[in-house]
């Protein structure tokens, strides 16, 4: 497999280099968050090098197949080939996809919050287009997704849903995805060319050992009973939890389970979670980043269009990458774009979130 292009294992073993000597130093612990972070960095590019060395030798097997199909004259083996050099093709662009999530919360899971914006009930319609959308994105990827809430629309389709994505690097890929994201097409409802609006917001899973103190007394906990989806038991029992953090004035909810504890939890996990992007956001208030630019889901606030009348296309606002198979994108075929994302990010030497 030719190196070069995004993916560049020579750059990455000079990394993992210095890494081992910074590793080595006798005064690594004195400072635990960066020790923590060098030995974190040292083991993410010792993956992707095993996973580029892996890949360069099932090239070499698929090469040296396609030779002997070649000579031999087998249409059976060469469909076989295609097969595996499709299926090697998908591997390589994942792993230069991935070669460009470095930053310190690229690799954990992620949280996902979708809400309506301006449009009415064609914005709650598209709302929940778009959470069919990231779930089967989350689906190709294998990676584990779970509904926290999800509040329906007063006509149709949803106000606001959060669910969880537990995978390797889901939120670094996702990350791209918060903002506003425009539909135009002809509604169901009214008939009309409609212009649609909802917002998308990504947070890190943050990890456990992250010290992030909230105090009893700042919480007040309220439980109650889910209405709309989730079944006939969750609206009878109080199994519903919405705790207020008065310092900060996040309100997080979860409605999904059937017992009121793990709503309790789950919630807490929410909350914890906005409030270590709160902290981020003042460590990175002087820079333009993503998580600077929480804009109001209306006109002039996109990142995405997804048209579906007068013509049939997906644009990205930022990066100009377009999609002529509008079906596809909304099954979940989102890897051309965050991988433009990325590419963009880094060839502009941006702060990544």
């Amino acid at each position: 497999m030719p190196s070069g292009g995004i993916f560049d294992p020579v750059g990455l073993k000079r990394q993992l280099e210095d890494l081992g000597r910074q590793a080595a130093s006798p005064d690594l612990w004195d400072d635990t968050q960066r020790a923590r972070s060098i030995l974190k960095e040292q083991s993410r590019i010792s993956v992707l090098l095993d996973r580029f060395e892996r890949l360069t030798r099932d090239n070499e097997e698929v090469s040296t197949l396609f030779e002997l199909a070649v000579e031999e004259d087998d249409d059976e083996t060469l469909g076989e080939v295609e097969g595996l050099a499709r299926s090697l093709f998908e591997a390589v662009k994942r792993l230069e996809t991935e070669t460009l999530l470095s930053g310190p919360e690229d690799p954990a899971g992620a949280i996902i919050q979708i809400s309506h914006g301006e449009g009415g009930t064609d914005a709650m319609d598209w709302a929940e287009m778009l959470l069919r959308m990231y779930l089967r994105w989350c689906e190709r990827r294998s990676f584990k997704t779970r509904i926290v809430e999800i509040l329906p629309g007063t006509e149709a389709g949803i106000t606001k849903a959060t669910f969880t994505a537990d995978g390797e690097y889901a939120f670094g890929l996702l990350r791209g995805e918060r903002g506003v994201h425009r539909l135009v097409r002809i509604s169901q409802f009214s008939g009309r060319r409609e212009t649609s609006f909802a917002a998308v917001d990504i947070i890190p899973q943050i990890e456990d050992d992250i010290d992030i103190e909230i105090r009893d007394e700042d919480l007040r906990i309220d439980v109650f009973r889910a209405g709309g989806h989730g079944g006939q038991h969750v609206n009878k029992t109080e199994s519903a939890v919405r705790i207020t953090h008065f310092p900060s004035g996040i309100v997080v909810q979860c409605q999904n389970e059937r017992s009121q504890h793990k709503n309790k939890a789950t919630a807490m996990r929410l909350l914890r979670a906005r409030l270590y992007e709160r902290e981020l956001e003042k460590r990175r208030a002087a820079e333009e980043t993503q998580y600077a630019q929480k804009a109001r889901a209306g006109f002039g606030n996109r990142i995405r269009s997804y048209v579906l009348h007068p013509y049939r296309m997906v644009k990205d606002e930022r990066t100009a990458h377009e999609v002529g198979n509008v079906d596809a994108v909304l099954d979940g075929d989102l890897d051309g774009f965050i991988e433009a994302y990325l590419v963009n990010l880094a060839g502009h030497h941006e702060t990544p979130h």
